[in-house]
């Protein structure tokens, strides 16, 4: 046994209602240390947590102290607990989280930086906070998901496992969604891709040549603009008012720029926070549509809502032309890395073909997995919803505290917050903030033209609140700097 703070603790009867009703068939340590299992993998009982001391689970769940001890030993067998002077139980991921696994921005850097979102001490204390990355953690019971998945897959194993426009059952479950949203949909026009940005590059190839013109939004999503220049695309660019879409604006920019194409963000744009109306989304395709250019929609926001699900229908309802690109990676969970593509009939054979040249398909698994996941729910599991929606607050209530000269609307969906600076600092801030452990991106970073918008930051609030918390005065404390009120080094708080 070791010595070891643990980074936080969970009372008996907390846990005894996380484990619910013992399942009668089966040995009660066996049950014991396979929930408690399953609560590990799942994310909801965090690696480095406390667990109860054994008599205290005696008591709050009514077994036998020997059941409590044996259920113990195997977590701790498999890898899931480990014991330590002091502490008792702690419970752990085998092998510990995996450094990484933020979202890539054009200025960042791809690899980890010390921690699944930052760096921590080994109390659990951040050092370093992300706040690059907008995207939330794995839904709860993902670990199961995978695990029928992996049932399911002998059914596969016995071909070549080629399925380049996607596997049936993911494609129907896609195809049944917009249906759902009120968009008839058959699973031939459906193609399953390795993500958003490769749905938007196969678009972009089929719709543009190179040297040609798209259209898109100033401040936007920086890596699909990136994606449509690597085809060659000239991207240029039209406002998007903190109120959102300017549909005149757009009419006038397809007409000067020539544009065949554009990218549109309807749906809690990523990093305005905007939704379309209905009525928006109708002008915006008559738009389109007058200057003989094809919407490429990005929905990869449209689940994210926070607070009510909105009553909009997807561009498509008003449009048979658009190409809509869909993604796992916000709704469900990134490391997925499976998106897709929603084509008209008349595309959707040449984008077939378009998209083989980049690649021949996703991995079976991940879709069998997704394939799952969306026959239960295509939108956020509610767990997360309630999570991003208390972070959500809690950024808005800390920043008036804390950066009271900011101005944000608090958006009804998303994942980060667009945040206007009283003056154009917004990159000596990342500056000052990357002193303190804090990573930000500037927001020229989601300029079109990739200068400007210095008045302009994105806060994400995907972030657990500890982070959050950490984070924010840190923040505060470089804006300070910035702004010559405080020395360089020092922490508020």
């Amino acid at each position: 046994m070791s010595t070891v703070t643990p980074s936080r603790r969970l009372g008996s009867h907390r846990l005894a209602a996380m484990l619910g009703s013992p399942d009668a068939s089966r040995p009660a340590y066996a049950w014991l240390a396979d929930s408690i299992r399953q609560l590990i993998a799942n994310g909801r009982l965090l690696h480095g947590t406390a667990l109860p001391s054994e008599r205290q689970l005696v008591t709050a769940l009514g077994l036998s102290r020997t059941t409590v001890s044996r259920a113990y030993a195997e977590l701790r067998d498999r890898g899931y607990a480990s014991a330590h002077v002091g502490a008792g139980t702690i419970a752990q991921v085998p092998g510990g989280p995996v450094a990484g696994g933020g979202e890539p921005l054009p200025l960042g850097g791809f690899g980890p930086h010390g921690g699944s979102r930052g760096g921590s001490d080994d109390e659990g204390t951040p050092t370093a906070v992300d706040l690059t990355c907008a995207a939330p953690s794995a839904p709860v019971g993902l670990a199961e998901v995978y695990q029928e998945a992996l049932d399911e897959l002998p059914a596969y194993i016995g071909g070549m496992g080629y399925f380049p426009l996607g596997v049936p059952a993911l494609r129907e479950a896609i195809a049944a969604d917009y249906a759902a949203r009120g968009v008839p949909t058959d699973p031939e026009q459906i193609v399953v891709t390795a993500g958003a940005l490769a749905g938007v590059a196969a678009a972009a190839r089929l719709l543009l040549r190179p040297g040609g013109v798209a259209l898109a939004e100033s401040p936007t999503y920086p890596n699909s603009v990136t994606s449509l220049r690597h085809h060659g695309v000239r991207v240029a660019a039209v406002p998007i008012t903190a109120e959102g879409t300017d549909v005149e604006a757009v009419t006038g920019a397809l007409r000067s720029s020539g544009a065949r194409a554009m990218l549109c963000l309807p749906d809690f744009h990523n990093p305005v926070g905007t939704l379309a109306s209905n009525e928006t989304r109708e002008r915006w395709v008559a738009a389109l549509r007058a200057a003989g250019a094809t919407g490429i929609v990005d929905e990869t926001c449209a689940k994210l809502w926070l607070d009510e699900e909105p009553d909009v229908l997807p561009l498509a309802a008003f449009s048979r032309d658009v190409v809509t690109v869909g993604s796992a990676s916000k709704s469900h969970w990134g490391g997925l890395r499976l998106g897709w593509i929603r084509a008209p009939h008349a595309l959707i054979g040449a984008l077939a073909r378009v998209r083989m040249n980049l690649d021949l398909g996703a991995p079976v698994l991940d879709q069998l997995v997704l394939a799952r996941l969306m026959q239960r729910s295509s939108s956020l599991a509610p767990h997360t919803r309630r999570q991003l929606r208390s972070t959500r607050d809690f950024v808005i209530e800390q920043a008036a505290d804390l950066l009271a000269d900011w101005r944000v609307r608090r958006p009804a969906g998303g994942l980060s917050l667009w945040f206007e600076l009283p003056e154009p600092a917004s990159t000596r801030l990342t500056a000052a903030a990357a002193r303190r452990g804090v990573l930000l991106a500037p927001g020229s970073t989601f300029a079109v033209a990739d200068h400007g918008l210095e008045h302009w930051m994105r806060i994400p609030f995907a972030q657990s609140q500890q982070e959050l918390e950490w984070a924010l005065p840190r923040l505060a404390e470089a804006w300070d700097e910035v702004r010559g009120r405080a020395p360089l080094t020092g922490v508020r708080g």
